[in-house]
Parts: structure tokens; C-alpha cells; sequence
């Protein structure tokens, strides 16, 4: 199962998950060829917190490696879950780095013959010489590839988990996934599954196909609460549709407070595309809001150190994401700064009648789009 002449294999990514269960796979995949009992595999927990947890997992992997089968036979090691090659102060400590040469000692050697020894490690500064030495020395995968761009990685992850499912994405379907979901891959590849469980099937011999509208009905608003009906009735601009879906929720037991969340949120994304949109730096296109990168670019300078996903930053957004909420007609300036205002007063007005929320929305409602 190992490449030729390479004496064992390291499997890399910045996904803690995937390269944990291409690891499963590949140790299963040993123990079958090796025919080893459970007297000659191992699994060694590589996670450390700091270099005396380090220095104990290095030594056990010692002890392992250095082991003689009781029955004769190859042993298989599974170094699991390995966290000090990354960029962290575990990582950087001298310590630490002291135990890694210790490490690669170890591996240099392995005898194939005798022990089928498998690392897997998430994430990894691939910058120092210890993951180097791996490419060039072990049957080396990095899982995920090694796109720069977070959103272009999980597309790849999801494709390929829906190539393996025999299942296609329809061109809407995927972006939304990621836009409703995030940057959760575990909970991405559940959906994907989940999806294709209910996928429409075209004709016989064609790929069945996930849709927008599977993933609209079927998929949870795990990255954020902008797809709450009562939002996307407000911002469509009807009266009736909104005041019918405040009415749903509230009839549900819902609360006044995720509905106001979700419309600040919105509110304040569709805010910096008119912005924008205004200076003539973007534009809503087929594919979602076109020149965005540009833009970011121009306006890197605002949000130095802005790198979590936020309705304040809308270049942490999904072009097409943010394409969808504008729509083919954005509200004037004026209209949303008025929607913030609104949106204020009526927090203050739940605060002052607590028991009366779903009349201060509706009153709320009302002044916005009537």
C-alpha cells in the first residue's frame, strides 16, 4: 500500500477532518494488507498542547516502532492527529523542534518489512525542513490540495465528495451550500450526502443531480441566520409575504431577537455593495457581484487583521452570496440607513415590551415597506 521504496507515509492538510479520514482509510488499508492482529497495529495520538505532551508522543512512537511483533509479522503504527509541525508556540518552541529531528531519526530507520508506519498531521507549516524531508522521503498526500483560496479548497472538497457519491451539483446548488454552511468540511460532506440521498435523477445512465432547490429546503443556516424566511420576505419588499412570515415564525414560539439579527446582518452587507456599487467598483452579474477582488484590493487597508467570516466585512463574503442578497434591484442608500435606524428602534422597543415582540416587527414592517 505504500509507494515503491518509500519506507512509510504522511498524509498533511490544513483540514484536521479530511486528512483524519483519508488516515483512517489508508491504516485500515495496511492492517488489511499486512494481516496484522490487534496484537501488532497501534494508533498513537499525536495531539499536543505543549513540548512535555509533544516528548511523550514522540517517545511512545519510539517505543512502537522499536517493538518486535509477539507473533512475527509486520506491526502497523498510525501516528494520528500529529499538531506540533504547525505554526503555533508548541510548534516554534526549541523543544519541540529538538524532538522532531528526534523524530525523523526514527523514521530514517524504519524498516518497511517489519513496521508499516503511517503519519497524519493537520495542520503543517510546510516551510520547515521536517515536512520537506517528508515530500521527499515518504508516500507524502497532502489532502485539500493547496489552494490559497478557502472557498475555492472546500469546492474542490465537496465535488469531489459528490464525484465519489456519483451525484453532479447544479451550477446555483454549490455556491449556496458553501454560502449556507461555511467553512465547516465535516458538515459539508454530511450535507453533501445527505443531498444526494434525495437527488432528482434526469434519465437512465445520468448522474442524478442536487439542485438549488434541494439545497434551499434541505440544508441547515449553519454559517449564519440570513436565511430566515422572515428576511428574505423584508427585503423582497413584500408587505404581505413579510407580515405572513412574522406571523409563521411567532406562531412557531420563535423570538424577535435571530429575525433582528439576521436583518442587520443583511442590512449591513447590502449597505457596503450600494457603497460600492455607487463609486461604480462593483456590479450584480450573472455569477454574483463582479469586481469584488478589485475592490478588495482597493480597500484592503480597513480591514487589516479582518479575517473571520462577518456581516461587517464583505469581502469575508461569497461573491455569488452577496449577488443573491442584492438582487436585480438594490435599495437606495437612503432606504437601507433608514432599515438600520428601524432596525435599532425596534430592539429598543422589544426591550420596553418584552411581551409584545411580534407587534413591535410588524409595526416595524410596516414603516419600511408599506
Amino acid at each position: 500500500m505504500l509507494a515503491a521504496g518509500k519506507p512509510f507515509a504522511f498524509i498533511c492538510g490544513a483540514d484536521d477532518f479530511l486528512v483524519g479520514r483519508l488516515g483512517r482509510e489508508r491504516f485500515d488499508a495496511l492492517v488489511t494488507e499486512s494481516g496484522a492482529d490487534d496484537f501488532a497495529r497501534e494508533i498513537i495520538s499525536g495531539f499536543a498542547g505543549n513540548m512535555a505532551e509533544v516528548e511523550a508522543a514522540v517517545n511512545r512512537f519510539r517505543e512502537s516502532v522499536q517493538t518486535v511483533p509477539m507473533f512475527g509479522g509486520q506491526r502497523v503504527v498510525w501516528l494520528k492527529d500529529v499538531s506540533f509541525l504547525a505554526d503555533t508556540v508548541t510548534g516554534r518552541a526549541e523543544g519541540t523542534l529538538k524532538l522532531v529531528e528526534d523524530l525523523r531519526q526514527l523514521l530514517e530507520n524504519i524498516v518497511p518489512a517489519e513496521t508499516a508506519v503511517l503519519i497524519s498531521a493537520a495542520p503543517v507549516d510546510r516551510r520547515r525542513s521536517f515536512p520537506k524531508w517528508c515530500e521527499k522521503n515518504s508516500d507524502f498526500t497532502v489532502v485539500g490540495g493547496d489552494a490559497d483560496n478557502a472557498a475555492e479548497a472546500l469546492t474542490g472538497v465537496v465535488l469531489a465528495e459528490a464525484r465519489s457519491l456519483g451525484v453532479t451539483f447544479e451550477p446555483d446548488a454549490l455556491p449556496l451550500l458553501l454560502a449556507k454552511i461555511g467553512a465547516n468540511t465535516r458538515l459539508l460532506i454530511a450535507e453533501t450526502h445527505k443531498l444526494a440521498a434525495h437527488a432528482d435523477t434526469p434519465g437512465k445512465g445520468v448522474p442524478a443531480t442536487i439542485t438549488e432547490a434541494h439545497v434551499a429546503e434541505l440544508t441547515p443556516n449553519a454559517a449564519q441566520g440570513d436565511f430566515f424566511e422572515a428576511a428574505e420576505a423584508f427585503f423582497s419588499g413584500d408587505l404581505r409575504w413579510a407580515l405572513a412570515a412574522l406571523a409563521r415564525h411567532f406562531f412557531a414560539g420563535g423570538d424577535a431577537r435571530p429575525i433582528l439579527v439576521s436583518l442587520q446582518n443583511r442590512n449591513r452587507l447590502l449597505l457596503q455593495i450600494r457603497a460600492l456599487a455607487d463609486a461604480g467598483e462593483v456590479r450584480v452579474g450573472p455569477r454574483g457581484l463582479d469586481g469584488l477582488p478589485r475592490a478588495q484590493t482597493a480597500h484592503a487597508g480597513h480591514f487589516v487583521g479582518a479575517t473571520e467570516k462577518s456581516s461587517f466585512n464583505i469581502f469575508s463574503q461569497n461573491p455569488w452570496y452577496l449577488g443573491k442578497l442584492a438582487g436585480a434591484k438594490l435599495p437606495p442608500l437612503r432606504r437601507l440607513v433608514d432599515n438600520q435606524r428601524e432596525f435599532v428602534a425596534a430592539f429598543e422597543e422589544i426591550v420596553a415590551r418584552p411581551r409584545e415582540q411580534e407587534a413591535v416587527l410588524r409595526d416595524m414592517a410596516v414603516r419600511c415597506l408599506a
